[in-house]
């Protein structure tokens, strides 16, 4: 597709939101189509040899890899940091077959106002797995300043037909149930362990892919370890009925609410009913659109997300753990040891005694 059709297929779409948010849409159809409308981005420059490309547009600025695995297997890793407030968005075009699947792993930057006199300000890293079916309308909205990583693998059927064994699997796994059903989207937090370091090396490998003849074998090794994790980990999940259909949650109200719940992580929670009133929905709708999009209810997610902080500032700060525990919404430090293990399986002594932090 040259670059003059895929602007006439995007301008429409090119618009400000009444919320101040830019829609940016991406080509989804196929890897190799997504990959050709990145190079063809306006304020792109493709490095061909490195199959790289390094962006600076009016909406982002960073760097993005692709790389074919295999056949059927693909992957696409950017690193990009958003200028304006911003929804990526898949589009398809419709002469195009569109028979993909996707497995994409995201982290994402912010920050976490605290209460503490010496550290107002800590930074805060979210984690989010996605799994789509080919032709699947998804967004995700990203505000000013962010800075995001996005691991995407492309599945071909054939592909997962030969290394997934899905005919040895009970049929009331619910994964498998979202496969036979319509929904298109569903979503994970924590559901790799270590999935971070194991993304970096992946990125490593990539950067460094013509340095070393053995980096073909590794990418693939690694490659494969990850979505072997991933799925393992998949249809081991209990959810019941907890899929996304195809266009219905609104995004950026979704993703307005996760702010909320993230950047405030010190302060008590604001309740169900007032967010849902900031953004103009219903509380059921909101419950129901997050749990689709996040996988967890806005009430569990806030408790998960204090508890990763709690992680981060135990691993990268001096505060003593009783200070961290009030950081995150908990007088009583037995409490906070207690929801602390829940989560993370240690006791934040534990984990304090084993990191860098005195």
């Amino acid at each position: 597709m040259n670059l003059a059709k895929w602007f006439q297929l995007i301008k429409p779409n090119l618009k400000l939101y009444q919320g101040g948010f830019f829609e940016f849409p991406f080509l989804a159809n196929t890897p190799e189509l997504m990959i050709e409308s990145t190079i063809n981005t306006p304020g792109s420059r493709h490095i061909k040899k490195d199959q790289a490309v390094f962006r600076n547009n009016p909406f982002t600025k960073g760097e993005f890899f692709y790389r074919k695995i295999e056949e059927g297997l693909w992957l696409t890793i950017t690193n990009v940091k958003f200028k304006h407030n911003t929804v990526i968005k898949s589009v398809y075009d419709k002469n195009i077959p569109s028979n993909h699947y996707t497995i994409t792993f995201t982290l994402f930057e912010s920050e976490v106002k605290l209460q503490n006199t010496f550290i107002d300000k800590a930074p805060f890293q979210n984690k989010f797995w996605g799994f789509k079916k080919p032709g699947t309308d998804v967004g995700a909205c990203f505000y000013k300043g962010t800075k995001s990583k996005f691991f995407i693998y492309y599945i071909s059927p054939e592909w997962i037909k030969k290394n997934v064994p899905l005919d040895k699997l009970d049929d009331s796994i619910p994964f498998k149930k979202f496969l036979d059903s319509n929904k298109g989207f569903i979503s994970y937090q924590d559901i790799v362990p270590n999935a971070e370091g194991l993304s970096y090396e992946i990125l490593h490998t990539v950067k460094t892919f013509n340095e070393d003849v053995f980096n073909e074998t590794l990418l693939k090794s690694q490659a494969f370890s990850l979505i072997s994790s991933f799925l393992k980990n998949v249809f081991r999940d209990v959810r019941k009925e907890n899929y996304q259909e195809k266009g219905k949650a609104d995004y950026k109200k979704i993703s307005e609410c996760e702010r909320i719940i993230s950047t405030n992580l010190s302060a008590p929670f604001v309740g169900i009913e007032t967010i849902a009133k900031k953004l103009n929905l219903s509380p059921s709708k909101l419950k129901t659109d997050f749990k689709s999009v996040y996988g967890t209810s806005i009430l569990q997610y806030h408790i998960q997300k204090k508890m990763e902080l709690a992680m981060q500032l135990i691993l990268n700060t001096d505060l003593q753990i009783k200070y961290i525990a009030q950081e995150v919404g908990y007088e009583s430090q037995s409490k906070f040891s207690i929801a602390f293990k829940n989560k993370h399986g240690k006791l934040p002594s534990e984990i304090r005694v084993n990191s860098s932090i005195d």
